[in-house]
């Protein structure tokens, strides 16, 4: 890895933090042109009653349909971590597809990654929360 790339790398440590926020803060990265690495995926939490954020994203997997068409909605941590980045981006433009292509997102820390200083979004919740290895559990 060269000294420009790290320089325009970010990489997000998602553990204790809200996933919108997280989203959020890496699509607009993202669009600026960075990389955007997220780790720890599967420690964000959503916001809510846990019961309300299961049955919505159960119905959002219902309503897949077959195996053979979509939508698709993954259950994997990581890949619903990056779904929610690609619902905050313009994907089928151009300029959101290439940003999309910026954003990777691993439930652990890669070792490439162990060393770099990273970005945490964690604050004190009054909420009731749901991490997403919880939420993988329940759908």
């Amino acid at each position: 890895m060269t000294k420009e790339e790290t320089k325009i790398e970010i990489v997000i440590d998602a553990q204790g933090g809200i996933l919108g926020r997280i989203a959020s803060y890496a699509a607009k990265q993202a669009l600026l042109g960075k990389k955007v690495v997220i780790v720890n995926c599967e420690q964000a939490l959503i916001a809510g009653r846990k019961q309300n954020i299961v049955e919505e994203y159960q119905k959002i997997r219902r309503r897949g349909g077959s195996s053979l068409k979509g939508p698709f909605f993954p259950k994997d941590p990581e890949r619903v971590m990056k779904r929610t980045v690609r619902g905050m981006l313009s994907y089928t433009q151009q300029r959101g597809l290439d940003a999309f292509k910026r954003v990777m997102c691993y439930n652990q820390v890669p070792k490439e990654y162990e060393a770099n200083k990273k970005i945490t979004f964690v604050r004190d919740l009054k909420t009731k929360t749901i991490s997403l290895a919880e939420l993988e559990k329940v759908i």
